[in-house]
């Protein structure tokens, strides 16, 4: 598609990581996600003792979620506008502004001693308003009423961000928990929305065969009972462990019927679609794991939560940002070798820190280091292969 929406000698002029959202979102939502994870590890191990706001186990889960999860969110739907409607993207200063909203968050939860804790709060929970109004504006100035469901659920994880904030006003604690698994049942509504309106369309682009369409009462029951699930955690329902079992075991047939659909057998030969498959798969598996939790409370509900945060959120993560970076800077959409082994090293980071360690609970810590250990060589990969790319003009000298 031919974009005639910028001026050339005006879109030379920005700095080019500063052209699109995705590419200040990507890479340097990347290099946190490498960074946080190794600064977890190093703090498991006993190396470093940091004192982030509300400790480290907080940080840790509000941070790869908040942080890493929400730059990537940002990044994607920011670019994502300007192909649906031709309006010119957030680029330039505004964008520049918006990155740096994100990275004071980062900044200043990390180091939050002297800083009050409001001022940090107001920070952070702002990001993802400000995002929604710089992608409403042009959906609802074309009336794009499709794509008006991503405004809703980023205000929904706004809400969430803001209950982890709640204990530090002596509330309980489970609030925090409440607003983080909330937050992880919200962004696994979103992948596994995305990855309904995208996969089979890059399975039979990728492999040459016709596309499988949808059946309608499959879309609507998956990604309803994924929004109960997530309902429920953010009301704090889990004390209804029967309840929660059977609506995980039914949304994992779905989701594991859903999946197979889309032959994910045949794209084997082609990366860019085979890590999408891959990571879809820890959507059905983190549901089940959740189911026996509840069930039979021999599997901890950590593990079953990583499946999906490890899995199918940074999976997800990982190929999207791949194939999106690529068609966006003008590139063929064929990845490497480093890139292809950056796609397997975040399976087995989901295999491991989820289905080993509840087939393994006593092992907890040391497969917790080694999937923290192929997190970072998957990231490590992503940026060798994407920091020429996004940082870098478009190939084909057009805007973006």
């Amino acid at each position: 598609m031919v974009l005639n929406i910028t001026d050339l000698q005006q879109e030379q002029k920005i700095l080019p990581l500063l052209r699109l959202g995705f590419r200040p979102f990507f890479l340097f939502g990347s290099v946190f996600a490498l960074l946080s994870v190794a600064i977890w590890l190093l703090t498991l191990k006993g190396i470093l003792n940091p004192h982030p706001l509300n400790g480290i186990l907080w940080w840790h889960s509000h941070e790869m979620l908040f942080g890493f999860v929400t730059a990537i969110i940002a990044g994607f739907l920011l670019t994502a506008v300007q192909t649906w409607t031709s309006i010119p993207g957030v680029k330039g200063i505004k964008l520049l502004a918006l990155f740096t909203l994100w990275a004071t968050a980062r900044i200043v939860i990390f180091y939050s001693p002297a800083i009050n804790p409001v001022f940090i709060m107001l920070i952070d929970v702002a990001f993802l308003p400000l995002t929604t109004l710089l992608l409403g504006l042009p959906l609802f100035n074309i009336r794009m009423y499709r794509n008006m469901i991503f405004i809703p659920i980023l205000l929904l994880m706004s809400f969430s961000n803001a209950m982890t904030y709640l204990p530090q006003f002596s509330f309980s604690a489970q609030w925090a928990t409440q607003g983080l698994h909330s937050m992880v049942l919200l962004v696994t509504l979103l992948v596994a929305l995305l990855g309904g309106r995208v996969i089979p369309m890059f399975t039979a682009n990728g492999v040459g065969i016709t596309k499988v369409l949808p059946i309608k009462w499959l879309e609507v029951s998956a990604l309803s009972i994924l929004f109960l699930l997530y309902a429920g955690f953010l009301l704090g329902l889990t004390e209804y462990t029967q309840a929660f079992g059977v609506l995980s075991l039914i949304a994992a047939g779905l989701h594991t019927y859903r999946w197979l659909r889309w032959r994910p057998w045949l794209t084997l030969k082609v990366p860019l679609v085979w890590a999408l498959h891959f990571t879809m798969i820890f959507i059905p598996i983190g549901l089940a794991l959740i189911a026996l939790h509840f069930f039979t409370n021999t599997v901890s509900l950590s593990a079953a939560i990583h499946s999906l945060t490890v899995g199918a959120i940074g999976g997800m993560i990982l190929a999207m940002m791949s194939r999106v970076s690529l068609g966006h800077t003008g590139r063929p959409l064929t990845v490497n070798r480093l890139m292809q082994a950056a796609f397997a090293s975040i399976v087995l980071a989901a295999v491991t820190r989820s289905i080993l360690i509840a087939l393994l609970p006593a092992y907890t810590l040391p497969l917790t280091l080694l999937s923290g250990i192929f997190w970072c060589i998957a990231f490590s990969g992503f940026l060798w292969v994407y920091i020429p790319i996004l940082s870098t003009p478009r190939l084909d000298r057009r805007p973006g």
